[in-house]
């Protein structure tokens, strides 16, 4: 979902005249469009008496705008000169150990304006998520939801939850109005326990989790990584996208689908009630072809989860995305399955895979490859591309100094906050910045920074990211 703070950010810095027009749309609609009222009889109510007035929402404003220096974007804004932003930005990408690389490009005419190294392939860290999105994006597409369904078993007196993709599951009743949990097991338990009557004998569950295949856990990883919790063991189904709250990212759970499968065994048992008799624990098992489906639950849409791994950058959430994105298009959903459908993803938008390497789809893999040429190439796919899909992207973009992981980034007096919306990525060796800001003309420019091979810990390459993504936006480099 996204926050009030990013609405506020958009409604001022988000200029493209796409969005411009939805907004006036959506405000004439709230004061044409039909309202529905009680109905009374004739009698008790007069007739009323028309009025003309102007809704206050729609009044000029009484003063300025509060955010100086905000400026809406325009097609016939001036382009940056290439030696003025070279200028501007050379003194500001210095690395503490290692190097900086980068690329500055138009969002307008697609042409370069900046580049050191942009063509060079790099560590991205999860920067990589931007791929990811975009294939799931157009794979799955951003409305699609996903179902979490208990089957009759084929033994008697057994259930099978059957794993749909989702891992924003919450253990409670579901909530419509959130990301992680919106789909609740105490809810999908007590429609279980409804459609099954009265119960005579023993209850048990299987689990299903056939829908992904494969190595849970990519030999790719850092075993220092997966204890820390930065990933867990990759199944179709988990609470709290495998946090043990909604939020949390270390510990995971060793096993989150059995994790899952348990929390609704309890959740069923309490629905039926205390005479019920629920086997202990939850084994592994289908519901076989044909089986009646007792009750279901459904995901909140794929944008809104994507928005969310973005904004936190969820390592797990990006890996079952990507393998839901592979079982789309047609391929396995597995390590290998989410690698093919990034690189066609990645020669559909981008027109090569020359320089990929993908071993994952969250960019925890130190040994991905992708330059910041191509990333960049990707988020202005996303701000101005052809595909409408790709859209919804933006929406998880982190705010400088607002949202997500760029929250506590960006002091107030920088020029970058609340303007710069991207996408961060670190390791201990990387940092990257891939986003893109409107200019101080009302140029709207995508931009990539990535520093590989870099002290670890130093937050002086945090701030040389900051900052140069900082000049862009208050810059107009003429």
């Amino acid at each position: 979902m996204i926050s009030s703070p990013e609405r506020a950010h958009r409604a001022v810095t988000w200029g493209l005249v796409s969005f411009l027009v939805l907004v006036v749309s959506a405000l004439v609609g709230a004061v044409l469009g039909p309202v529905i009222a009680p109905v009374f009889p004739a009698s008790l109510l007069a007739p009323p008496t028309p009025s003309a007035s102007v809704p206050p929402w729609l009044l000029p404003p009484s003063s300025d705008a509060p955010l100086a220096g905000a400026t809406p974007l325009a097609t016939t804004a001036p382009e940056p000169v290439p030696a003025s932003v070279a200028k501007q930005l050379d003194g500001l990408l210095v690395a503490d150990g290692g190097s900086f690389s980068g690329e500055v490009v138009d969002g307008v005419t697609g042409q370069s304006l900046y580049s050191r190294a942009g063509n060079q392939p790099v560590a991205p860290a999860s920067n990589l998520k931007l791929l990811t999105a975009a294939a799931v994006l157009t794979t799955l597409g951003p409305d699609a939801v996903l179902q979490t369904r208990v089957m009759r078993g084929s033994t008697p007196g057994s259930v099978v939850l059957v794993a749909g993709g989702d891992v924003f599951l919450g253990a409670g009743d579901s909530q419509p109005g959130q990301v992680v949990g919106h789909a609740g097991l105490a809810t999908l338990a007590r429609e279980t326990a409804a459609a099954l009557g009265p119960v005579h004998g023993q209850v048990s569950v299987q689990l299903d989790t056939s829908l992904f295949t494969g190595a849970p856990l990519n030999p790719a990883w850092a075993t220092g990584d997966v204890d820390a919790g930065e990933i867990a063991p990759i199944a179709p189904i988990a609470l709290n996208v495998a946090g043990a709250q909604p939020g949390d990212t270390a510990p995971r759970p060793s096993d989150p689908a059995m994790a899952a499968g348990n929390a609704f065994r309890d959740a069923l048992a309490a629905a039926l009630g205390p005479g019920a008799n629920v086997a202990d624990g939850v084994a592994l098992g289908s519901a076989g072809q044909g089986a009646q489906q007792l009750a279901s639950v459904a995901s909140s849409p794929i944008a809104d989860q994507l928005a969310y791994t973005l904004r936190e950058s969820d390592n797990y959430a990006a890996e079952t995305l990507a393998r839901l994105a592979a079982a789309a298009s047609g391929k396995e959903a597995s390590i290998a399955g989410a690698r093919a459908v990034l690189e066609a993803t990645a020669q559909r938008i981008l027109g090569t895979t020359a320089g990929l390497q993908l071993d994952d789809a969250s960019g925890l893999a130190i040994s991905d490859r992708i330059s910041p040429a191509d990333l960049a190439a990707l988020m202005r796919a996303m701000t101005t591309g052809d595909d409408a899909r790709l859209r919804s992207a933006l929406d998880g973009l982190p705010v400088a100094g607002l949202t997500g992981t760029l929250a506590k980034r960006y002091p107030d007096n920088s020029p970058g906050a609340g303007f710069v919306r991207a996408k961060t990525g670190t390791l201990n060796t990387v940092i990257g910045l891939t986003g893109y800001v409107v200019d101080a003309d009302g140029r709207l420019l995508v931009f990539s920074f990535v520093g590989n091979g870099l002290t670890p810990g130093s937050t002086a390459n945090v701030s040389a990211v900051d900052a140069a993504a900082s000049a862009l936006a208050g810059c107009g480099c003429r």
